[in-house]
């Protein structure tokens, strides 16, 4: 038998992940919320892969009670990702993998683009989407990682806090209302060469986000976390003395509805 895969939050997308590590060999262990990490440690020690699943918001609490032994074994899959999400919490090299797909309750997959997958367990987190014919592909250096991680972060963020004022879906965001989205686009860069410390190509970015506009242009802009995203994305910006003055437009339109 191959070794078990350890797969923290079972979600959506953490299942998609369980039923393909089942469907290559590997038995799956899922955590949940109410079972203790450090007891699932000693019953599994030595898995073959950690994915952690979790949203977003329960990223930095679930990394930082993670057992040592298992940082070595770490994939991360979430959105808003860079690198110095884990880096603080001592995991110095985890496998990554840029999520473009969608997985709703009562649906099949939806593929946006092909998922990049970096890092030291690429390959079996690769064999688990090619068993479900995800479309993914390797990246095998930390740049092309962060590359596709800011690439996603333009993604998500432009299309979910411009869709905060337009609704629609991407094609017509930028069919419509480019201005408004070029806008908001250059406050995401600033504020992502403030959390990765570098300077990034603006211009190559946002063609790499139209790319996955044209992917599914009838993928929706506004979800249910676009406020939270907003919200976000405003205090990081406060905190690092960041203009981004059409994000703050858009959130003082939104105070002014209520």
């Amino acid at each position: 038998m191959k070794d078990p895969v350890v797969i923290i939050g079972i979600g959506e997308i953490g299942a998609v992940f369980a039923r393909g590590m089942l469907r290559t060999g590997h038995p799956v262990y899922p955590i949940t919320r109410d079972m203790d990490i450090a007891l699932e440690l000693r019953r599994i020690p030595e898995p073959a892969l950690v994915i952690l699943a979790v949203g977003e918001a329960d990223l930095h609490a679930t990394l930082a009670e993670l057992p040592d032994p298992w940082k070595q074994r770490l994939a991360l899959i979430q959105n808003e990702l860079l690198p110095a999400d884990w880096e603080r919490y001592a995991v110095a090299d985890p496998s990554v993998i840029s999520v473009w797909f969608e997985k709703k309750q009562g649906q099949d997959v939806k593929v946006v683009v092909p998922s990049p997958i970096y890092g030291a367990h690429a390959g079996l987190l690769a064999a688990s989407l090619d068993v479900l014919d995800i479309p993914n592909y390797l990246v095998h250096d930390r740049d092309q990682l962060l590359f596709e991680l800011v690439r996603k972060n333009y993604y998500i963020l432009v299309s979910n806090i411009a869709g905060l004022e337009t609704g629609g879906n991407v094609r017509e965001l930028w069919d419509n209302h480019e201005s408004l989205a070029r806008a908001v686009a250059l406050d995401v860069h600033a504020l992502q060469e403030h959390l990765t410390g570098i300077r990034l190509e603006h211009e190559e970015l946002l063609q790499a986000m139209l790319v996955a506009f044209e992917g599914d242009p009838e993928h929706k802009c506004m979800g249910r976390s676009a406020p939270a995203r907003l919200q976000r994305a405003l205090q990081m910006a406060d905190e690092a003395g960041l203009a981004v003055p059409t994000l703050r437009g858009i959130a003082a339109a939104r105070t002014a509805k209520k």
